[in-house]
């Protein structure tokens, strides 16, 4: 996908650009390409996109360390406001918006990356804690009494113990 000049958005039906796609993303590392598709709308001062892509990903369980194949799904949507010198308060036509829905800037005679804002949408929705099943049990440990265990380096100082013990 190539970057999209935002003025150019401006001259488009409904000033609306929709993109389908099925790639890989650099720096993603997936089973499958990323498939989906994008819109970008040119609000005026704010640009509003919207995705649903879908690809699988391996990700190594926190638990078992066994490698399980992810099926990763998105549906993000976000607003870009437009003019950097403005400030999110000023009025955004009818719409209510808080200032926290506007976090992102882009210059308004600049681009706007969807590759990249894909790669950061997927990213954000890899789980943080990855568990190949909500039951797993994770490495099982045989456990060993002590007892029978002894380090050879501390046959000396458990001499000692046993004689002061016996005394």
């Amino acid at each position: 996908m190539e970057r999209i000049y935002i003025p150019r958005l401006t001259r488009l039906p409904e000033q609306t650009e929709v993109l389908e796609f099925e790639e890989t993303i650099p720096g993603l590392d997936t089973l499958t390409p990323v498939k989906g598709q994008l819109q970008v709308t040119h609000q005026g001062n704010y640009l509003e996109i919207s995705a649903k892509a879908e690809t699988i990903i391996t990700l190594t369980c926190h638990r078992c360390l066994q490698q399980y194949n992810y099926r990763l799904a998105i549906q993000p949507s976000e607003l870009i406001w437009l003019n950097e010198s403005a400030t999110p308060e000023q009025e955004l036509f009818d719409r209510e918006l808080g200032s926290e829905d506007l976090v992102e800037t882009l210059p308004p005679q600049g681009y706007f990356d969807p590759v990249t804002w894909l790669y950061e949408q997927l990213c954000l929705e890899i789980p943080q804690q990855q568990l190949c099943d909500r039951n797993c049990q994770g490495i099982a440990i045989q456990d060993k009494p002590t007892s029978e265990f002894i380090d050879s380096r501390w046959a000396s100082l458990q001499t000692i113990k046993n004689q002061l013990s016996n005394n």
